[in-house]
């Protein structure tokens, strides 16, 4: 395998080596660039050997720089277009429940441990031959985001839907002997892989420290497109309780023996409890917040600080509604009134997710549908979303709708909000975000 070189900046190294786009790259220091993974390794080297073709024609040259010193190319790579595919059935699935009819994309499922390294998806590590196995350790590629779900091969087998399943035990064990670091998730359904199932799954986990270095546990998201999978529920909030009971146990033993708490929850796990959050510093470095642990104490620290500078000026009279989905609404009315704004009158509203369905509660996954059914005849000055509702880079809808649709039925400005709290602050006030 090679690589295309898109661009070469003019007057970089690679460029005063004699590197051009459209060139391929092939080997560095006679190992082969099999991806961005390879090139990023084999680069940070002082002296380089670069292997090259150019019209089909072989090319050679020497580079010598600091070590990691950027060689100043981009490469062409189809790693986030063309990811590896997942290969399992697992019983949760949420593309799974997806209704039909939605963009392409969004039926996709990567298992890629390059992308685990380079964006921190997720994965399950059930496609992985023991050549990648061995290159993930050779490449440092370090740390990764492993979803464990259960230790126990045969639970864990069944759950994935694939017999391969039952390895994850060993290949985690082959990358703490080898320095990798990883983070994991468990994905919790009642009744399956939770009670003593977590507790074995925590305990070897636990042996796995200091490679292991964190466990999120999440509650299972369940939509109302599930027919013909397996039957699941959603947690209770007695069965919720019992995890959290589970989870300050594990982190009082992990705080007893060393520095980390080691084990954390999702903050939708406390809200199905009825529980308050931990606080700010239990989260440590917040390394599980895109599992969603943490997200809202970070959000409200943010907020809070943000509430201690001054205004530009006095706020101007104007009526403001927030949307957000079902589990967050209440905590957010609660923040936002124990932060008055003189003239500033605002509304929460929890949008009912009616698309994915009811048991469907956060705010990333409601839908301009939902949003402008339930908000039709809406007054405001403004009203402030998520900006997790929009697709990534786009602002369109995860069904389509676009923003421009939303604001133009609504008759109200619109203005998508990025997970701060200051942001949202600054934007109730009706302030622009400072720089």
């Amino acid at each position: 395998m090679s690589l295309r070189i898109a661009s070469v900046q003019a007057g970089g190294l690679a460029a005063q080596a004699g590197l051009r786009a459209g060139d391929v790259l092939e080997r560095i220091n006679g190992e082969p660039v099999m991806d961005q993974v390879d090139y990023q390794y084999l680069s940070a080297d002082s002296s380089l050997r670069i292997g090259s073709q150019r019209d089909g024609h072989p090319m050679e040259c020497m580079i010598q720089k600091r070590q990691g010193a950027p060689l100043g190319l981009e490469l062409d790579s189809d790693l986030m277009s063309n990811p590896c595919h997942c290969a399992n059935r697992c019983l949760f699935c949420f593309v799974d429940q997806l209704p039909k009819g939605m963009r392409r994309s969004l039926y996709v499922k990567d298992d890629d441990w390059r992308l685990s390294l380079i964006t921190g998806n997720y994965i399950t590590l059930t496609n992985l031959p023991e050549s990648e196995l061995l290159r993930i350790i050779a490449r440092k590629a370090s740390p990764l985001y492993l979803s464990v779900h259960a230790t126990d091969p045969a639970l864990r087998a069944r759950m994935l839907g694939n017999p391969r399943a039952g390895n994850i035990l060993a290949q985690m064990r082959r990358f703490a002997q080898g320095g990798i670091a990883f983070h994991c998730q468990v994905v919790l359904c009642p009744g399956i892989n939770d009670g003593d199932a977590l507790e074995r799954t925590l305990t070897d986990l636990y042996a796995l420290r200091p490679a292991a270095r964190s466990v999120a546990l999440v509650p299972v998201g369940l939509t109302g497109h599930r027919q013909g999978l397996a039957p699941l529920e959603p947690y209770t909030r007695s069965q919720a309780r019992q995890v959290l009971a589970q989870l300050n146990r594990w982190q009082e033993r992990a705080l007893g023996e060393g520095d980390s708490r080691f084990v954390f929850a999702a903050d939708e796990l406390y809200q199905i409890a009825g529980a308050a959050l931990p606080p700010y510093e239990a989260y440590e470095d917040f390394c599980q917040i895109e599992n969603g642990v943490g997200l809202l104490a970070r959000f409200e620290q943010e907020l809070s600080d943000a509430a201690r500078l001054e205004p530009e000026g006095k706020p101007r009279p104007r009526r403001v509604a927030v949307a957000t989905g079902t589990s967050a609404a209440g905590w957010l009315r609660k923040l936002i009134a124990n932060q008055p704004l003189p003239g500033v009158e605002v509304t929460v509203h929890a949008i009912v997710n009616r698309f994915f369905g009811e048991t469907v509660t956060v705010a990333g996954l409601v839908t301009g549908t939902d949003l402008l059914a339930q908000l039709a005849g809406l007054q405001a000055d403004e009203l402030l979303i998520p900006a997790s509702m929009l697709r990534a880079g786009e602002p369109v809808f995860l069904d389509g709708v676009p923003l421009s649709q939303v604001q133009e039925e609504l008759g109200v400005p619109t203005r998508a909000i990025a997970p701060d709290g200051a942001e949202l602050l600054f934007a109730l006030r009706g302030e622009g975000y400072p720089l």
